[in-house]
């Protein structure tokens, strides 16, 4: 049981007794590549100059504001000071179209909003919240006309639908 503890100290030793080899070689090395002098540094690169610009703000358009010919064009736009219908709180494609009252113009669509309410649309309301126009009442779908924006200041006018679905 001795030996047991022993025999892993008297190897321990060994192995450091033949790591204590000189490091005579190693050093001598250091010291030659240390005395080489340096290679040369390449030179630096001419400075490039730049012509300067003198930034006017008074004599430029606003760049955070769309050119004055796209601001005055003349198209559909939506109207800010009409007042809100309450099927423009929802998106169109929340809204389902349930069926329809009546016949020839008089139709009336019924349109069951996300809410659990049903309103009654008739042609020239609003719905949608992309200004969306109602222009025909079908039996079986109402057809809008919605406003987009172009995203050059302008607005296109774009055709949707909301069908009646089989409940």
């Amino acid at each position: 049981m001795k030996n047991a503890r022993i025999l892993p100290v008297v190897a321990a030793a060994l192995l450091l007794a033949a790591c204590s080899r000189g490091t005579a070689d190693l050093e001598s090395w250091v010291a030659e590549v240390r005395a080489r002098p340096a290679p040369p540094l390449d030179p630096l690169p001419p400075l490039r100059t730049f012509p300067t610009f003198e930034y006017r703000a008074d004599t430029l358009r606003d760049p955070f504001s769309p050119p004055q010919n796209l601001r005055d064009a003349a198209g559909p736009r939506p109207d800010p000071s009409r007042r809100k219908e309450a099927l423009e709180a929802f998106p169109l494609d929340a809204m389902r179209m349930v069926g329809t009252i009546g016949t020839g113009d008089a139709t009336v669509a019924l349109v069951l909003a996300p809410d659990r309410v049903t309103h009654r649309v008739r042609v020239g309301n609003f719905l949608g919240q992309s200004d969306g126009r109602v222009v025909r009442v079908a039996p079986d779908r109402i057809e809008l006309v919605e406003l987009v924006a172009d995203g050059a200041g302008g607005w296109l006018e774009r055709q949707a639908t909301l069908s009646l679905e089989d409940i």
